[in-house]
């Protein structure tokens, strides 16, 4: 149904629907995380499930669970079938135990929910003004190592999820290249690093991050015993003139530029470009808004680009590959492969001209 077509009465609740967002989503999280939704659907086989019956089997105030399950239902979340008895919904089910919808959920609540209030000013200001409700930091990536556990774990499931899947497969192509020494820019946790350290007796891995996730990715990959094949560097992007040494045989990024606006992204690639010789590779992996075959990983990667505004650094996104094409060419380097990983990323591996 396009915009021209759609009846008026239809567009009306969809803008209802908008406006009242934010209770179905908290509805959805507080059922959640009560256990309701866990509770309908294991007791699915016995013709449903009264409120009486979820009250008492979960401790629930039966006034606080019956205002809940009105909303769910209402949002088609559960339904009510002939004997009046609550089921889960299709749409129910997801959110409770698709992979991907829970960890969509848990960062929208845990890390961009109370920040997003400040999304206005973060437009007007060109700064990730709800970034306050954690810490006074310029950009989330400064103080990531300092937050709450629970933000930290949604934060970091979040950035897995969308990257993990593609690495045994990304691994294979940096194999093919025979590099002895591989520089990770933006080490995360050390997860890449390790998994090429694995895979590998004769690699040895250079990484370069922040503080605080630097001290991690390196206890990681101590801990689990690379020690004399891991090495790191700290480095702020944002400076006046970051750098990085040369002898690396391949730089690996992977979801790292998007975290930096065009100007930024243009510094870093640069930066790279002086400390690379003509048998150098970069590797560049992201997930561009142009190339997604299904129209819900482009909403879903708008809705990261919000995260960034109001949150994240204030000034990045989630950018279509044309952008990258353009600042990757002015940089000094050349796409010599265009690669495909999965279902939703991309691999430019690049050279100097």
């Amino acid at each position: 149904m396009t915009q021209k077509t759609i009846k008026a009465i239809d567009a009306l609740e969809d803008a209802q629907r908008i406006a009242l967002a934010p209770f179905v989503f908290q509805t959805a999280v507080s059922l959640r995380k009560l256990g309701v939704f866990n509770y309908i659907f294991e007791n699915r086989d016995a013709n449903g499930v009264s409120s009486q019956e979820i009250s008492e089997a979960l401790s629930i105030p039966s006034y606080g669970l019956g205002v809940l399950l009105e909303m769910a239902e209402s949002a088609s979340l559960v339904k009510k079938n002939e004997a009046a008895r609550f089921e889960l919904t299709k749409t129910g089910y997801f959110l409770t135990y698709d992979k991907t919808v829970n960890v969509n959920l848990n960062f929208a609540h845990d890390v961009c929910y109370k920040g997003l209030f400040h999304l206005t000013d973060a437009v007007t200001n060109e700064k990730p003004e709800g970034l306050k409700e954690f810490g006074e930091w310029n950009t989330i990536y400064e103080g990531l190592s300092q937050l709450a556990p629970q933000v930290q774990q949604s934060w970091f499931e979040f950035d897995h999820h969308y990257s993990d899947t593609i690495f045994a497969e990304a691994l294979a192509i940096v194999f093919e290249k025979k590099p002895s020494h591989i520089f990770d820019i933006g080490g995360n946790t050390g997860k890449f690093a390790l998994q090429c350290l694995a895979n590998s007796e004769d690699i040895h891995i250079t990484i370069y991050d922040l503080p605080g996730q630097l001290k991690k990715a390196l206890a990681n990959v101590q801990n689990a015993g690379f020690a004399n094949r891991i090495s790191g560097q700290e480095i702020d992007w944002l400076a006046a003139a970051p750098k990085i040494s040369e002898g690396a045989d391949l730089i690996w990024m992977s979801q790292f530029l998007d975290c930096f606006s065009e100007e930024e992204i243009l510094k870093i690639l640069e930066t790279c470009v002086a400390a690379m010789d003509q048998n150098t590779y970069l590797f560049i992996t992201e997930t561009f808004t142009d190339r997604q075959q299904f129209s819900k990983a482009k909403y879903v990667l708008e809705a990261t680009s919000i995260y960034f505004t109001a949150l994240a650094n204030g000034n990045s996104k989630m950018y279509p590959a044309t952008v990258f094409e353009r600042l990757i060419d002015t940089a000094g380097l050349k796409i010599e492969e265009d690669r495909t990983l999965g279902a939703y990323h991309t691999l430019f591996i690049c050279k100097k001209k």
